[in-house]
């Protein structure tokens, strides 16, 4: 037993018994049929901008240089309160907080429709990524509470993590299909409060609570550190080394060390610090990190590069890529059949070694002006891309005890979302920094390449030490 298992069978478990007398009994189909619906509408509020970008900075008067922000605004909301939200819904009631961010994306995007400026969309997308925060956070603390045993949780996970890779093909399909870009968050908004009314009559409350007072110090802390990380981030494309960057980024260090000396005192942490000294839990998190760098990074822009390059139409730019996200989500839902033959750390290194093969297949492809060229990138990609999405979810509830799966996914998702925005800014950066945008593009292929491989090996010597534990 390790001693992750062993904490897990002690005084939590005591809670989580104490919990499980007071809430009803689960209902495993509709559990996961609503988490998933919701969590689709997630990502395709996350993805719809990809191939929309080029109207919506023309809608709005977005020049260049803050382009990223219209991508960014939403992982920043993410990356700010995954964790809190996280803890709240293992302390206060997943079901509570999953309904309450479901409503509140529903909202927020449809009034994302009604923005007129870039600042206007971009609080708009700050506040869906808070809401989605708050509904991905508690979706697998609900899929744990209805599928106790290892195999549903494994069937579960798997199933969640495919309508992860579900959400991210269908966003771009259908803002591209729609008229225009306020259209599509109007459709979404609707969605997401559909799926809001369901939940109120399907699913069933649980929680651990551990008592004591919610660790608002600790929250405000670690949400401000993100924001300040996040900002220096995006507005770094522009030059490191001016006066706004590095006060940013001072203010990030400052605000993580007061959140690490707020969580050693607390007596109900929103994270147990403890567990960064679990390979699991690291892998975990650094499996979330490096695909926000590597993947969603390079695939954010993607589709606007080949709009701006290849003058490709946003439908056409959608279809392009459904051939990447709908192979990761086929192959994401049959990842529980390699449970027993390959663990999730493996599975995911094979995922970043197969999207490094899959974008330095596309060097090049940029200045060719075929997209042809791209197939065979978007092919290997998509599968690794499947790979990483139906392991993250079970390694993020593996790597925490059962009772604090919220606050394990919410940790994993909050490495994600802020590799993510770097890995975008990034990106971004990269592909503009050339006089040849082609060239440009090449740069952030390669640099994308090398994430997915530090990815790989990082996991993996993880996975080395875990397996001693």
């Amino acid at each position: 037993m390790t001693r992750l298992d062993s904490a897990t069978a002690t005084a939590p478990a005591v809670a989580h018994g104490a919990a499980t007398t007071r809430d009803a009994p689960a209902r495993p189909r509709a559990t996961l049929a609503l988490t998933s619906a919701a969590t689709t509408v997630a990502l395709m509020t996350y993805t719809a901008p990809m191939v929309t970008l080029p109207d919506t900075a023309r809608a709005l008067h977005t020049p260049l240089s803050a382009q990223a922000w219209l991508l960014n605004g939403t992982p920043l909301g993410l990356a700010a309160l995954l964790l809190v939200a996280g803890s709240l819904a293992d302390d206060y009631g997943r079901r509570r907080i999953f309904l309450a961010g479901t409503a509140a994306l529903g909202l927020t995007t449809a009034l994302a429709a009604f923005t007129t400026t870039t600042w206007q969309f971009t609080l708009a997308r700050i506040a869906q990524g808070a809401a989605s925060a708050a509904l991905l956070a508690s979706a697998l603390g609900l899929i744990v509470h209805a599928f106790p045993s290892p195999r549903g949780r494994l069937h579960a996970t798997g199933v969640w993590g495919a309508f992860v890779s579900g959400g991210i093909a269908v966003g771009p399909l259908l803002a591209g299909a729609l008229p225009n870009w306020r259209i599509g968050y109007g459709v979404l908004g609707a969605a997401a409060l559909v799926v809001t009314a369901l939940g109120t009559r399907a699913l069933t409350e649980s929680r651990a609570p551990r008592g004591g007072r919610p660790d608002v110090f600790g929250a405000l802390t670690f949400g401000l550190a993100l924001v300040a990380l996040v900002a220096a981030l995006t507005l770094g494309r522009d030059g490191w080394l001016r006066a706004p960057v590095g006060l940013l980024l001072a203010a990030a260090v400052v605000l993580f060390a007061g959140f690490v000396a707020v969580e050693r005192r607390t007596g109900t942490p929103m994270i147990d610090l403890g567990l960064l000294r679990h390979p699991r839990f690291l892998a975990s998190s650094a499996g979330g990190l490096f695909t926000g760098l590597a993947v969603i990074g390079m695939f954010s822009f993607l589709p606007a590069l080949l709009q701006q390059t290849l003058r490709l139409a946003p439908l056409t730019t959608a279809w392009l890529f459904l051939l990447w996200s709908g192979l990761s989500f086929a192959v994401a839902l049959q990842v529980k059949h390699l449970a027993g033959r390959i663990t999730p750390r493996t599975q995911l290194s094979v995922g970043f070694a197969l999207h490094a093969v899959a974008v330095v297949t596309m060097l090049g492809a940029i200045g060719s002006g075929s997209w042809a060229r791209l197939l065979p990138g978007l092919i290997v990609g998509g599968v690794g891309s499947g790979l990483l999405n139906g392991a993250l979810p079970l390694l993020a509830v593996e790597s925490v005890p059962r009772e604090r799966a919220a606050m394990g996914s919410g940790a994993q998702q909050t490495f994600r979302y802020i590799g993510s925005c770097a890995g975008v800014a990034l990106t971004i950066a990269l592909a503009t920094s050339a006089d040849d945008m082609a060239r440009g593009a090449n740069i952030a292929l390669l640099v994308s390449a090398g994430l997915a491989t530090a990815g790989a090996a990082g996991v993996l010597a993880l996975r080395e030490r875990s397996d001693r534990e």
